[in-house]
């Protein structure tokens, strides 16, 4: 089957979806320009500044695509075929993930730009609050473990003196040497934008070539920066911590504006390749399930077919991000459609575009490669098919760096956000502001992943991965359980939110009991050492599955107490 047949058909849908079904979520809401959003209310060219929409859906994007939409759909397709995988996608992003977000962000300008949370505290209570805040920081904590395990794979060094291996390229020291330069690269911006203030046109001129110039010398200097993973976790860490901290002009918003040009250009890479490269699809459309006695918890597509591909189909994690920054620079209701529903399919063809990376490769070569290398590869591949066949292998080298560099600017976006949610989320329990209280706090959110991934083996990111797909899209769930509670208070109807909540929520429900199960059996094997690192990790995977149900069933029980309590005055919605 043709690989752009297949594309033209989701583009497709995904139009029809925006057109139509989020044509009939808007009117829902009832949007109105006529209301004052909190950006223009409370405009003070700080954390309120009402933006155009086109800008706006920019920032957005860069701020929801991170690697979740890449690795989650290339992981499923290698265990359950590409078919399951495209039809969650595309069904899940237009009918959950596009609702979730477009619901999230009206949510929060109607409610003075607050965050779910608060949300949830006014319309369901403070424990409803409470249980919120910490089950977002657990889930946080596995975004940072799931991610910085990735990305460490990512960047692992192979050479002589690490494997005994004679390497002409060590594209693990490439990426890595022209990711760490590109995030001193958004350094030296934030610190010219700040100091001598030039246009935004120059600055653009000026970096944008300068990032794909760092990785053209990533290449150059693939073995300065040969490391195994364990250094990198401590390194990535480090930079989490630290990013935390510094202003957000330094650093975030830098390397936010060069991350989007990466983004954008990965994913112009992707469509031309995708749709003028004559590609077949290889990868069978429907995997066999091993016999019941060999197979993996993993291996089970329902539910884990649904949280393996985690936020290319849906992502609680997105309505933080339309709680925090995207609702206080909404100038005008309408614009909502296009910044959250829109973003949301544009992420969706992003995971699209992710499992089109390994649909081409024929299922005996794919071999030891994982999702990056899998994704720098693919992108790789459909940018030299472009090309002359003579020029194909020296700009093979420097487009799969490229993909491999895309793949860890998306993490690095995702990483220090999320340390910086922890930081704000600690602070808020506590009620402490100072600078000293906001670094323990960093610390704290990122000690807990460095134990995590103290006592894993290297290369165990999928251990995690299960969880932080399960936690992020349960969090989904919980964040339309609060809305729709905000809406039968208001006295609407809220259906449209209700039903992918309930399917939401009983998938990943069902997946943490079948972790704990797993995690149960394997502490009892007679071949599991106490104390070894299979058994911390089933110990762990195991306690964390119980807080996640604990949490949300508070959440629930809080939700269910406020639609059974009388309605004295409607909500306004």
């Amino acid at each position: 089957m043709s690989l752009m047949a297949l594309a033209l058909c989701v583009l497709a849908i995904l139009a029809a979806g925006y057109l139509l079904y989020g044509s009939f979520i808007a009117r829902q809401y009832r949007l109105d320009d006529a209301r004052v959003t909190p950006a223009t209310e409370r405009n003070d060219g700080v954390d309120f500044v009402p933006a155009r929409p086109f800008y706006l859906l920019g920032q957005h994007f860069s701020a929801i695509a991170a690697a979740g939409p890449i690795v989650g759909p290339i992981v499923a397709c290698m265990t359950f075929g590409w078919l399951p995988c495209m039809l969650w996608i595309v069904l899940g992003v237009v009918f959950i993930g596009a609702v979730h977000d477009f619901s999230a962000l009206v949510a929060s300008v109607r409610h003075k730009a607050n965050s779910v949370a608060e949300i949830a505290r006014e319309h369901l209570g403070q424990r409803a609050f409470l249980a919120m805040v910490l089950f977002i920081w657990l889930a946080l904590v596995y975004v940072i473990v799931a991610f910085t395990s990735v990305t460490a794979d990512t960047f692992r060094g192979v050479s002589e003196e690490l494997a005994g291996l004679d390497v002409r390229f060590n594209k693990g020291g490439a990426v890595a040497a022209a990711s760490t330069m590109y995030l001193a690269l958004a350094l030296v911006m934030g610190i010219v934008q700040r100091v001598l203030r030039p246009p935004m046109w120059l600055l653009t001129a000026v970096f944008v070539p300068a990032t794909l110039g760092v990785v053209w010398l990533g290449t150059k200097i693939d073995t300065v920066l040969s490391f195994d993973a364990p250094v990198w976790h401590v390194a990535i860490l480090v930079y989490c911590l630290v990013a935390a901290m510094l202003p957000m002009w330094l650093l975030q918003q830098p390397r936010g504006y060069l991350g989007g040009f990466v983004l954008y250009l990965a994913l112009g890479i992707g469509v031309a390749g995708i749709l003028l490269g004559g590609f077949e699809i290889r990868q069978p459309a429907i995997k066999p399930m091993p016999a019941p006695e060999v197979m993996k918890l993993t291996q089970h597509m329902f539910p884990f077919l649904f949280v393996t591909i985690a936020c290319g189909a849906c992502s609680g994690f997105h309505g933080l991000i339309c709680g925090g920054t995207t609702s206080k620079q909404v100038a005008k209701e309408s614009h909502c459609k296009p910044v959250a529903f829109g973003a949301m399919l544009l992420e969706g063809f992003v995971a699209v575009i992710a499992l089109g990376t390994v649909m081409i490769v024929a299922q005996d070569q794919v071999g030891g490669r994982g999702p990056s290398q899998l994704y720098g590869d693919g992108l790789a591949t459909f940018l030299t098919v472009l090309f002359p066949e003579s020029v194909r292998p020296s700009l093979f080298v420097f487009a799969a760096t490229f993909g491999a560099m895309a793949f860890s600017t998306f993490v690095f976006d995702t990483l220090d956000v999320s340390v910086r949610l922890g930081r704000y989320l600690l602070q808020e329990l506590t009620g402490i502001r100072s600078r000293v209280a906001g670094f323990f706090a960093a610390l704290a959110t990122v000690s807990a992943p460095f134990v995590v991934l103290r006592i894993s083996e290297p290369g165990s990111y999928q251990r995690y991965w299960t969880l932080f797909g399960t936690s992020n899209q349960l969090l989904a769930s919980l964040t339309l359980l609060g809305i729709s509670v905000w809406l039968v208070r208001a006295g609407k109807r809220c259906w449209y939110t209700a039903v992918p909540m309930v399917f939401v929520m009983s998938v990943t429900l069902t997946a943490l009991v079948m972790q704990v199960a797993e995690a149960a059996r394997t502490v009892r094997q007679p071949g599991i050492e106490a104390w070894s690192s299979a058994w911390w990790v089933a110990w762990m995977n195991g306690g964390v599955s119980v807080a996640l149900v604990v949490l949300a069933g508070v959440f629930v029980v809080e939700a269910v107490r406020s639609l059974r309590r009388p309605i004295d005055r409607p909500a306004a919605l």
